[in-house]
């Protein structure tokens, strides 16, 4: 009886060891094997309307999973529909469903690129970053359009594309629109280091001037080189007293970019941004100028020309002169090229 009995427990006991083992083994199986086999890593992005259900197609969709029940599991023990958070997620090749699950739980999101660009108007600058981030570019227009909004920035509408300085920045896909207004501002901050600030103090001027002019002198032209150059004839003209004369600042002010030709009427359009009729700077930037068109006004070339016309061979570089009679000669080569390609506005 006694052996009978102590085989049974034994028996109690192995049949008890192999079903812990079984259940190890499944726990380990649908936990902490590798489940999800991406090609590279994947990113799944958890936007405000998102659902645990939504989120699971996401994250089957993108992480190629072989079994998608131990990420299940962790999500009904720990109530993640509960606890959603918004953001940009990594799966990896070779990872289980313990790590991504805790990831997307904890809302250890994978930090991004966001690229400001060197764009004309506010409203593509607000078009671009939405197409970037969770923000609806229609919240950054809203901000950028309000009078108290833009005050606590600092800035002016007119003045206010001088704040963002053209560059890739490594952010959360999430960020808010206040978020991005204050990251905007610590980099425009970097930006404008007391090297810059002396250099700005020294030509007479503030940043956001030397934000308008530089992006006249981008307007001007693509060439790096000849940046400084064209900086160092509007610097010459501003000296004088001289209008501007920028062509570039009639098709911002008629809102026309696609102008090869300033014909004689649009020079008398009736704006603050005509530098033919008005001296001095326009009221703020025409676009939003890139490091190095602000660096090539900080850094403008010193010398005595007060007259620039494209080139005629149409290189998009241009010819320059210190008197009228000899920008006039360049001119003319111009408009006869401009003829001869029948080009007229």
């Amino acid at each position: 009886m006694k052996k009978r009995t102590k085989r049974m427990i034994w028996g109690g006991v192995i049949a008890l060891f192999l079903i812990g083992l079984a259940g190890a083994g499944m726990v380990y199986y649908f936990l902490f094997a590798p489940q999800f086999h991406p090609a590279k890593t994947a990113y799944v992005y958890v936007d405000r309307d998102d659902t645990a259900d939504s989120v699971y197609d996401k994250v089957k969709a993108a992480g190629r999973c072989n079994r998608f029940q131990g990420f299940r599991w962790l999500a009904k023990y720990r109530d993640y529909a509960s606890n959603i958070h918004t953001g940009r997620y990594a799966i990896h090749p070779g990872e289980n469903a313990y790590h991504v699950f805790s990831r997307f739980y904890r809302g250890y999101q994978e930090p991004m690129n966001l690229t400001i660009g060197s764009v004309r108007t506010l409203d593509r600058l607000a078009r671009n970053v939405g197409r970037q981030l969770m923000i609806d570019s229609a919240e950054i227009a809203q901000l950028m359009h309000d009078s108290l909004y833009r005050q606590k920035l600092g800035y002016r509408e007119e003045t206010l594309p001088a704040l963002f300085i053209p560059e890739t920045y490594q952010v959360y896909w999430d960020m808010t629109a206040d978020e991005f207004f204050d990251r905007m501002q610590k980099e425009h901050a970097r930006f404008w280091n007391e090297e810059r600030l002396k250099k700005t103090e020294a030509i007479g001027m503030t940043p956001e001037e030397v934000a308008t002019l530089a992006s006249i002198v981008e307007e001007e032209t693509n060439n790096r080189a000849e940046k400084p150059v064209v900086a160092g004839l509007y610097i010459n003209r501003l000296k004088k007293g001289m209008p501007l004369q920028a062509d570039p600042t009639i098709k911002f002010a008629v809102q026309d970019f696609a102008l090869r030709r300033i014909t004689n009427d649009l020079l008398n359009v009736r704006s603050p941004y005509n530098t033919y009729l008005n001296t001095g700077l326009p009221p703020g930037p025409i676009r939003i100028p890139t490091p190095a068109g602000l660096d090539a006004v900080l850094d403008y070339t010193r010398h005595n020309y007060l007259y620039m016309c494209a080139k005629e061979d149409f290189s998009g570089t241009h010819n320059f002169a210190s008197n009228y009679a000899e920008h006039m000669r360049n001119a003319r080569k111009y408009w006869a090229a401009l003829n001869k390609r029948k080009i007229f506005k």
